[in-house]
């Protein structure tokens, strides 16, 4: 850390690498009154252009394109792409093409947790402002940076999923083995085989052993959170095992009383069943989900319906104002200067949803969204039914430690998930066949990466990419006000937090990687009363 003047008077500069753990460039500024933040502006600083990259192009460029907006889920922007081009060319896809999918994408996410959780969020956690937790230094010898005994176990488990990834789809990440009709590899039992013991590695080295501290089995019997804390005191493995710590620790030092957000959530859902969704279609894909798509406004699920969505530009660095659909959507561009006199911050649009009742506004995706989502009653039996987030965040609420505890939830679910296709996987049947390519169409894919609610919209004319939209997860989160004033998913989770030292705002960290935002983060604070700038963090990529 590096530190540029020492009086709270004057301004001030701290690099505060806590925040670094995420990617991209982001400046959130919070307004704080007697050390409570009392409003908050996400900005992001810089523009991304993939939807421009795209028109005119080949309809199949989508595939190569949009896989390289990240480099950790790209095989979730890959899925997306191609069911939009399925749906726009109306293809036939065989079921061991969607088994096959399913499995990459889970492998992707299942990767993804551990790395996420001990590489940068867990290492917030050892920050001296909870040394005088009895926790702490236990926090500090499993968590520690590089150093941690549980770091490393969990950093290099994390690296065995995507060799099931690389199995399939030749490489990871940037793979473009899923095409419209289909996948291009042709698996052999060797390499089912070989996916399972990877699969069964990672349970055995760190799921069972280092996260739950007891079977798979065990844990998903939990549906409330009732049961949860009977868990914990059941044996001391439970109590013992990371996921147990992070739950005591987090109580103890606060993070179940923060980071709430609006308190609204959407999945847009994801693994289509191989047999109900041979020909993708638009509106026959929420049917066809085993992972449930759907929006909960906070008392009230409703369909997921991708013609209520809207993104609204009017505090975003792209020219005039107004709310559309993406169909219709326009990203053009201005110089932030000449938009800041306009009122607008940041590069981001601000994704909204049209909730029957209550009009547009914000929702929360992520691993609790979808999690909240499972909850919903009326299941198929096929489907992902799971009650316990759902209970959860009626019990004690959603916050920072609510939504971490939900993506570590999902590392058993999509285990189980991953075994069950593998050996769905027929060898004697096909796995693609070939479309015809349509001159024109209109297509829609989306599915859960990581993150939350990921989505593309594509319109084909005279055989070209007339008009490519896509909304990732961390805009769903981290987009600005709209045009009512509304704040975006983060904005509203930094609300009420309390910041101990303003000079060195930790708490801030742990919301903004609870969403596991796809951003670093450069975070100005200052005095609401006297509107003077406390500090500015200066937030670097590690």
């Amino acid at each position: 850390m590096s530190k540029q003047g020492v009086e709270v008077s004057k301004k001030m500069e701290l690099k505060v690498h806590s925040l670094g753990r995420v990617e991209g460039d982001l400046d959130v500024r919070v307004a704080v009154e007697d050390g409570v933040v009392v409003d908050a502006w996400t900005e992001a600083t810089m523009f991304r252009g993939f939807e421009i990259i795209l028109k005119g192009k080949d309809p199949q460029a989508g595939l190569i394109v949009t896989p390289r907006i990240c480099g950790i889920c790209g095989g979730s922007h890959l899925t997306k792409a191609v069911y939009a081009l399925d749906t726009a060319w109306h293809t036939e896809v065989p079921p061991n093409a969607t088994l096959i999918r399913n499995v990459a994408q889970a492998a992707e996410t299942i990767q993804s947790i551990p790395r996420w959780f001990y590489a940068l969020f867990a290492i917030g956690l050892t920050h001296q402002n909870y040394a005088s937790s009895d926790l702490y230094d236990e926090v500090v010898r499993r968590w520690a940076p590089f150093e941690g005994e549980h770091y490393a176990i969990g950093v290099t488990v994390s690296s065995k999923p995507v060799e099931i990834y690389a199995i399939f789809g030749g490489q990871w990440p940037h793979s473009s083995f899923m095409v419209p009709g289909g996948v291009v590899s042709a698996p052999t039992l060797s390499d089912i085989t070989r996916s399972i013991s990877i699969l069964e590695h990672y349970r055995e080295t760190w799921l069972e052993k280092i996260l739950l501290g007891c079977s798979v089995e065990r844990w998903l019997e939990n549906k409330t959170w009732s049961d949860v804390l009977n868990w914990l005191d059941e044996r001391a493995a439970h109590r013992n095992s990371d996921l147990g710590l992070f739950i005591r620790y987090s109580m103890d030092i606060g993070l179940d009383k923060y980071g709430s957000g609006p308190g609204r959530y959407l999945a847009a859902g994801s693994f289509p069943h191989p047999q109900k969704y041979r020909f993708p279609t638009i509106d026959g894909r929420n049917a066809a989900l085993i992972s449930r798509s759907g929006v909960y406004d906070g008392k009230t699920f409703h369909d997921f319906d991708q013609e209520r969505i809207r993104e609204d530009h009017t505090h975003s660095f792209f020219r005039g104002s107004g709310s559309l659909h993406p169909f219709v959507g326009v990203t053009d561009p201005i110089d932030p200067v000449e938009g800041q006199k306009e009122g607008k911050y940041t590069f981001a649009k601000a994704p909204r949803y049209e909730v029957p009742g209550m009009g547009a506004v914000s929702l929360e995706a992520g691993p609790l969204a979808r999690q909240v989502i499972a909850g919903r009653p009326g299941a198929e039996e096929w489907q992902d039914y799971d009650p316990l987030f759902l209970n959860i965040i009626q019990e004690i609420g959603p916050s920072v430690m609510v939504r971490v505890l939900a993506r570590l939830h999902e590392a058993a679910k999509y285990y189980f998930r991953m075994r069950d296709w593998l050996k769905q996987i027929n060898l004697n049947e096909k796995f693609y066949i070939k479309p015809r390519e349509l001159p024109e169409g209109r297509g829609f894919g989306a599915t859960e990466a990581a993150r939350g609610a990921l989505m593309d919209w594509l319109q084909i004319k005279d055989g070209k990419i007339d008009n490519y939209q896509v909304i990732t997860p961390t805009a769903w989160n981290i987009g600005p006000r709209d045009g009512q004033g509304q704040r975006g998913p983060i904005e509203t989770a930094m609300i009420g937090v309390p910041v101990r030292n303003p000079e060195d705002p930790v708490e801030l960290a742990h919301i903004a990687q609870s969403y596991d935002s796809c951003l670093v983060c450069t975070v100005h604070a200052y005095d609401a009363k006297s509107h003077r700038e406390l500090a500015k963090y200066e937030v670097v990529k590690m």
